[in-house]
């Protein structure tokens, strides 16, 4: 069925006048009597009948009328829908984040890419969960960019066949006690100064968990696990009450008031974040403009500064 087709029908039931319908769409009567005469041969049915000098509408053909009207108008939101989504000015990212992202980098991109007057009218669609989640949100195009941590498989597939992963910020990972604590008057702790505490760990879901458990295991500590959490900030709640201590990463709006974050005197190893991106996948030029953009900033401002957040 040929689209043009429709649109000549949709014409010609508005004027009910060949000759007019024929003008308004710039082409001549016989082209458009030949666009209805086939389009009615292949529906199988009359749409228009005889009506004096004029033509009217069939009783099918007023029905036909309401869903070609629907479908192109449709077709037209749908038009202008990618028209928009493939102007670099104006398209739509959806972004996907770690909780502890956002408190800090992700507004800092988001606020210092709109800072540019044609990046001002390109919105955002914010989503927030543990990395594993949120991986497989850009695997089901809940999300065009993740910035998460590296996640080794997504079911039974090894994630590097499927993702590119950007390296974008590092964490500084540090020892969290309660204010109560015995260990909040020292300035710095040793990661062995942990372990005779009970400890409050990220879940496995987190992506956090494999550097705790390589950060332990390098110091020789086997945790006394006493609760498992997947988010930042539920763990800062539960070692302020003093459940546990805590390996964390710094969260910059933490209030240091019930709960103390301390340096780590041996423990190098940091938490490194990607910018995560599906493979050889189609993307927007507004998506591929935040993309390079967040890339080029967190070089700039981060690690050629040696700088973490």
């Amino acid at each position: 069925m040929n689209l043009r087709h429709l649109e000549f029908f949709k014409e010609l039931a508005r004027t009910q006048h060949m000759a007019k319908a024929a003008e308004n769409l710039g082409i001549s009567q016989p082209t458009l009597s030949y666009a209805i005469k086939k389009l009615e041969t292949e529906l199988g049915v009359p749409l228009f009948e005889a009506d004096g000098r004029n033509i009217k509408l069939t009783e099918i053909g007023a029905v036909y009328l309401k869903y070609i009207t629907a479908s192109l108008n449709d077709l037209s939101q749908g038009n202008e829908l990618v028209q928009e989504l493939m102007n670099p000015d104006t398209g739509h990212v959806k972004l996907g984040f770690t909780y502890t992202l956002g408190q800090q980098l992700v507004p800092e991109l988001i606020a210092n890419f709109q800072a540019n007057a044609t990046n001002r009218a390109i919105t955002f669609q914010l989503g927030q969960g543990n990395s594993a989640d949120l991986i497989q949100g850009l695997a089901d195009d809940r999300y065009d960019l993740v910035m998460a941590s590296n996640i080794d498989k997504l079911g039974d597939y090894a994630t590097e066949n499927l993702f590119d992963f950007i390296p974008l910020v590092q964490q500084s990972i540090m020892a969290a006690v309660s204010s109560q604590h015995p260990l909040a008057a020292k300035p710095k702790l040793h990661v062995a100064d942990l372990a005779p505490y009970p400890m409050i760990m990220f879940s496995h879901n987190s992506g956090l968990r494999p550097l705790i458990d390589q950060i332990l295991a390098r110091a020789k500590v086997t945790p006394q696990i006493a609760y498992e959490v997947e988010e930042d900030y539920t763990m800062a709640g539960f070692v302020s009450y003093n459940f546990g201590v805590a390996l964390m990463p710094y969260l910059p709006l933490l209030k240091q008031s019930n709960i103390l974050l301390k340096p780590l005197i041996d423990q190098p190893l940091q938490h490194q974040l990607y910018l995560i991106v599906k493979s050889n996948h189609f993307t927007t030029p507004s998506v591929q403009r935040f993309q390079e953009f967040s890339r080029s900033y967190c070089w700039q401002h981060y690690t050629t500064q040696d700088r973490l957040i």
